[in-house]
């Protein structure tokens, strides 16, 4: 009556039905797990030794590092919130485009860059840029349905410029799956895929998401002029109009780019992993906040100047002391970044005091910390889930599926994105990052497609269950911060002309899967 094969298939539809009757994800993939392992037991399908591996699972998970990145980042963009980054990002963007037709949707999708390079947050950045820029747009004449729609789709752009969470997920689900496959082909000195390959990776194509963006909102403001009026001089003057547009440019991009260099830069560089660029953002993320506290701002500004030739330092000199023989250049440099280190320690002592006493750190520790947890138990309960699933011969009953389809690896990999975009409209990200790729890549990678390419187009379609209704989270994050006027339809039509572009952008990286795939190939070869 019973199959491995039926019983693989029975659990994950259930799973996926209790996910989407809104039990607990990390409850509900291990609970069905452990349901349908000990059923498959009874009937003599399932072999219980599987089990004996979930504890190596959830100690490969503490000692991992590159998963210690996700909650500094995470910190980061907690703290960054609280720093009023975007703030001072859309003023000074405001006052630079405002006077184009569809000028503040330009603003509104280059902020939204600028903080998914250096937050990576959807919700911290949609709330902000729902209660800081809806108002604005809304007064000026915007359409609710252009101004809405602008606000999620530039607010997700953090699921794909890096550093991203999404990214560092995908990073350790697709270098695991890419070994496994390698293994299995005999090849028992695996090339590994780094979570830096997928930074360097998805740069062009969020790039590419952001020009698309830009360009549409310049387009609909010259065929639909009433919808997104230019501002006029004096619309544009604001509290900041006194200090000059250039000044005023400087003050706002200087702070959040150098944690962008700092981030970014020391990864695509090789000057650090992506867990020690994460330790370096948060720590950035510290001094800027402080900075906007006036009893820490001179000892944070002073930290983030002392910062730029300790950054130059370790990127020019060989800094380890722990060598036979050091030359004087770099024992000159060594005492120079020692004698650098004072004031940036002093500024993060400063800041963190003054943080603590306005009760900013204990808030943003606790934010940090149920994020966190919650990404860390849904990846436990995931484990879980393959661990099963994989038992039932699930994996294998995948791969022949798939390489029996019409069109091969092609027909495949264009159901699997098919059936992940259709997922995005019900489940979170999380969930279908810790579902359905660990089941479907090791299939494609032992097929012969590039991991990091493969890796991008993942990334670029979770990013649309953001913006799908009913259940897109960046809309539920906007319509908790949307004036009553702003009608809950009038966002759902607004994402759809984005949600069109992001489609349009997977299948450009589709037919060109060079704009993944180059700059992981010049910087790390």
């Amino acid at each position: 009556m019973f199959s491995q094969e039926t019983l693989a298939l029975l659990m994950f539809a259930l799973t996926c039905g209790a996910l989407l009757l809104g039990y607990p994800v990390a409850f509900t993939l291990a609970g069905s797990a452990l349901a349908f392992a000990a059923f498959g037991w009874l009937l003599g399908l399932f072999d219980p030794t599987f089990l004996l591996v979930f504890p190596q699972r959830i100690f490969g998970v503490m000692t991992n590092e590159v998963l210690i990145a996700v909650p500094m980042f995470v910190f980061m963009g907690c703290m960054l919130e609280r720093a009023r980054v975007a703030e001072e990002l859309l003023h000074a963007a405001e006052r630079l485009f405002g006077g184009l037709r569809g000028g503040l949707g330009v603003s509104v999708s280059v902020v939204g860059a600028l903080l998914a390079a250096s937050t990576g947050i959807v919700g911290a950045t949609v709330v902000t840029m729902g209660l800081l820029s809806l108002p604005t747009m809304l007064k000026r004449g915007y359409s609710p349905s252009l101004a809405t729609g602008s606000i999620c789709a530039a607010g997700t752009l953090g699921q794909i410029i890096p550093p991203s969470i999404v990214l560092i997920l995908l990073g350790d689900v697709i270098s695991n799956a890419y070994q496994k496959a390698q293994l299995e082909a005999g090849v028992f000195s695996p090339d590994v895929v780094s979570v830096g390959d997928l930074f360097a990776g998805a740069l062009f194509p969020g790039l590419l998401l952001v020009g698309m963006y830009i360009v549409y909102q310049l387009l609909h403001g010259q065929l639909h002029p009433q919808s997104s009026p230019a501002l006029s001089r004096e619309e544009r003057a604001s509290a900041h109009a006194q200090e000059p547009l250039l000044q005023h440019m400087v003050r706002a991009l200087v702070p959040p780019l150098l944690l962008i260099v700092a981030v970014l830069g020391s990864v695509l560089t090789g000057v650090a992993t992506p867990t020690e660029s994460a330790s370096a953002g948060a720590f950035g993320a510290i001094l800027l906040a402080g900075r906007r506290l006036p009893a820490a701002r001179r000892a944070c500004t002073l930290a983030i100047f002392a910062l730029v030739p300790l950054f130059l330092l370790a990127t020019t000199f060989d800094m380890r002391i722990a060598r036979d023989v050091i030359p004087t250049g770099d024992w000159i440099a060594i005492i120079c970044a020692l004698t650098l280190c004072v004031p940036v320690v002093w500024g993060a002592g400063v800041g963190l005091w003054h943080l603590r006493g306005g009760g900013t750190l204990g808030e943003v520790c606790r934010s940090a910390g149920r994020i966190s947890s919650m990404v860390f138990i849904i990846l436990i309960g995931a484990s879980m889930f393959s661990l099963v699933f994989r038992g039932f011969g699930g994996d294998d009953m995948i791969h022949e599926f798939l390489a029996s389809l019409p069109g091969g690896t092609t027909g495949g990999l264009i159901l699997v994105m098919a059936v992940m975009f259709v997922l995005g409209f019900f489940l979170d990200f999380i969930e279908i990052t810790f579902v359905v790729v660990p089941l479907v890549a090791p299939v494609f990678l032992s097929m012969g497609i590039d991991p990091v390419w493969l890796g991008v187009m993942m990334a670029i379609n979770l990013q649309t269950s953001f913006l799908t209704p009913p259940f897109g989270f960046a809309l539920f994050y906007l319509r908790g911060v949307a004036p009553p006027s702003v009608r809950t339809m009038e966002i759902y039509r607004g994402v759809i002309p984005f949600v069109a572009l992001q489609l349009l952008a997977l299948l450009l990286l589709a037919w060109f899967p060079k704009l993944a795939t180059w700059l992981p190939e010049v910087i790390f070869g």
